[in-house]
């Protein structure tokens, strides 16, 4: 369709970054359905201010935003709003981003993609380099608690086509990892990450 905003892949088990101004949206897809993307948002103007879960939870009395809600910074600002959620809405807030040392846990001997990486690179591929990972949004990924506090890895309840549309309150950059888990089944049952895709969308009138 004539003007529709580009739809750009977020390739399997790989990072991708954009720069949004204030008033702009992604829309995320969840092109397959059962694929994790972890999501970290940067003030464009200075990185040090970025998407927190820590701060997000006590400001929105609850362990993961839907749509109309706002994600919050450490500086206890909204960076952004979930303004669209098609997906049943389940998504984490409370796992780290997966790293290499996760991995040696989980019995890798040698190196494995993770999403740790997948944010640096991603913020290199566009000019920024930054010296820690917070901890990300983890979109569609199905982290049940239990009454008593414990948790498990569920499978993600997400649907092919599912999306997200997250629109900037700053000029802010969106970072995205295309989660490479493989071993635990939070990509689906059967433990094969896939491609997502996603969109700028322009400002609303």
């Amino acid at each position: 369709m004539s003007g529709e905003p580009e739809r750009i892949t977020l390739p399997a088990r790989s990072g991708r970054a954009a720069r949004l101004s204030a008033g702009e949206a992604i829309q995320i897809i969840n092109t397959h359905g059962a694929q994790v993307v972890d999501t970290w948002v940067f003030n464009a103007e200075d990185t040090k201010e970025f998407l927190s879960n820590e701060h997000m939870r006590p400001t929105l009395g609850k362990l993961w935003p839907g749509k109309g809600d706002a994600l919050i910074t450490n500086r206890r600002r909204p960076i952004m709003t979930m303004e669209e959620d098609t997906s049943p809405g389940r998504h984490d807030t409370l796992i780290a981003a997966c790293d290499d040392y996760r991995y040696g846990l989980l019995g890798c001997s040698d190196y494995h993609d993770n999403c740790t990486d997948n944010l640096f690179a991603a913020m290199r591929r566009i000019g920024i380099d930054i010296l820690e990972c917070p901890s990300p949004l983890n979109l569609w990924m199905n982290i049940p608690v239990a009454e008593d506090g414990s948790t498990s890895w569920g499978e993600p309840l997400s649907r092919a086509g599912d999306y997200v549309i997250l629109r900037a309150r700053m000029d802010c950059v969106v970072a995205m990892s295309a989660c490479p888990q493989d071993i635990l089944p939070i990509n689906g049952a059967a433990c094969r990450p896939t491609e997502a895709h996603y969109r700028i969308l322009p400002r609303t009138a």
